[in-house]
């Protein structure tokens, strides 16, 4: 983990194994050795403890990494202060816009003016991707993401309507806990697929 967040690359190498039947390893020890040293390196890097940033600089590797995601941590609380924001600008406009028209029609509006700026500001901000080069097309793939949050929020609205007449704050409340569940896809799907870092380099000629 240290060596690919420092830009080394990592390749696996097969090797023969030989079981012993008569091994003296203790199964249980071993195990939960391994998850305090998995939890000791979380800390660390969540912490910024270990200097990562200058173990890359001594070995002279770029920064972001082609083909290697940035930290998770650091992605998220980007990605959440990004998401902070959108969410209260969305929720702004659906209250602007619910004065004049129904609720399905104002949140597809609020969802569909944030999401734009929510997609150029997490590509910028949460996963570094600067420049012109491939704008369109995370515009484009973000707009499908916005897709699943608008199924979500409307879904979540055409239930609340169908079983009762609901009163404006839990219009709002049952929005919130919708754009809660489709900001975690939306991450998901933005770090693992949009923006993931090998999607972003130009695949060579065969």
């Amino acid at each position: 983990m240290l060596a690919e967040r420092a830009g080394l690359r990592i390749h696996e190498v097969p090797v023969d194994w030989v079981d012993d039947p008569d091994s003296r390893v203790d199964i249980v020890a071993t195990a939960l050795a391994d998850l305090r040293g998995i939890l000791r390196l979380a800390r660390a890097l969540a912490t910024g403890s270990v200097p990562v940033g200058q173990l890359r600089a001594q070995l002279g590797r770029r920064d972001p990494i082609p083909g290697v995601p940035p930290s998770l941590v650091r992605q998220l609380v980007r990605f959440a202060a990004v998401g902070i924001a959108s969410t209260l600008a969305y929720l702004l406009l659906f209250s602007l816009l619910r004065k004049g028209m129904g609720a399905q029609a104002a949140n597809f509006l609020a969802l569909g003016l944030t999401a734009v700026a929510n997609t150029a500001a997490n590509r910028r901000f949460t996963f570094g991707v600067r420049g012109r080069h491939l704008a369109g097309r995370h515009q484009f793939e973000g707009l499908l993401v916005f897709g699943l949050g608008l199924a979500l929020t409307s879904g979540s609205l055409a239930v609340l309507t169908g079983l009762t007449a609901p009163g404006r704050a839990l219009e709002l409340a049952v929005l919130v806990a919708a754009n809660l569940t489709a900001t975690v896809l939306r991450f998901l799907l933005l770090r693992g697929w949009v923006f993931h870092p090998r999607r972003q380099t130009p695949r060579s000629p065969r």
